[in-house]
């Protein structure tokens, strides 16, 4: 499949807002509440867990307006069917106690999410392209992602399989105890 790549803003916060209200989380109906305003709350700040669908629905709306929340739709035809989030490593609060002296040059790669009947087409790769493109772009100079190790379901590659990271130039900046991967890809030559 050869989709259409498309940043997020006001002008696609409609196609956004229908992907996830409808065929984003078809399969993890438990995710859907999120509408990828995890990373984008600091924690020690946000109880995570009293948040509802409506909260998170009205801030995505909130930030996007506000070009505090970034990322890319992967549309095939005129219809969404998958997303990435990718935004500057400073917009997202959630690494707020997780110091980074090169936090300012990093563009930060959050979470995937592909329409079940869309998945093992590329649409992943197309989106991390974009947006290392967009970062380039932007004058960041890392693209920074998180993988697992060991993930073996589809839910836990939502940040991205580490296998397709490695293809793509990215390397291991740093890993954690419980398997999770910090990934780094210089974008000098992008």
């Amino acid at each position: 499949m050869q989709p259409t790549i498309r940043a997020l803003s006001s002008a696609t916060l409609p196609d956004f807002l229908k992907f996830f209200d409808t065929d984003a989380f078809a399969d993890n109906p438990k995710w859907a509440f999120c509408y990828c305003q995890f990373l984008y709350v600091d924690h020690n700040l946000v109880d995570w867990k009293s948040r509802a669908l409506a909260d998170n629905r009205a801030a995505a709306c909130d930030r996007v307006r506000a070009d505090r929340m970034r990322g890319y739709l992967a549309y095939g035809g005129e219809q969404v069917v998958a997303w990435c989030n990718a935004a500057p490593r400073p917009m997202m609060d959630s690494f707020a106690d997780e110091p980074d002296p090169d936090a300012d040059a990093i563009g930060m790669i959050g979470c995937f999410v592909v329409a079940k009947p869309f998945r093992r087409r590329g649409l992943a790769r197309a989106l991390l392209r974009a947006a290392c493109n967009g970062f380039a772009a932007q004058g960041l100079a890392y693209a920074q992602a998180i993988a697992q190790r060991n993930a073996v379901s589809e839910a836990e590659n939502h940040f991205g399989p580490l296998a397709m990271y490695l293809a793509e130039g990215f390397s291991v900046h740093r890993e954690d105890d419980d398997g999770t991967l910090v990934l780094r890809k210089s974008l000098a030559t992008q």
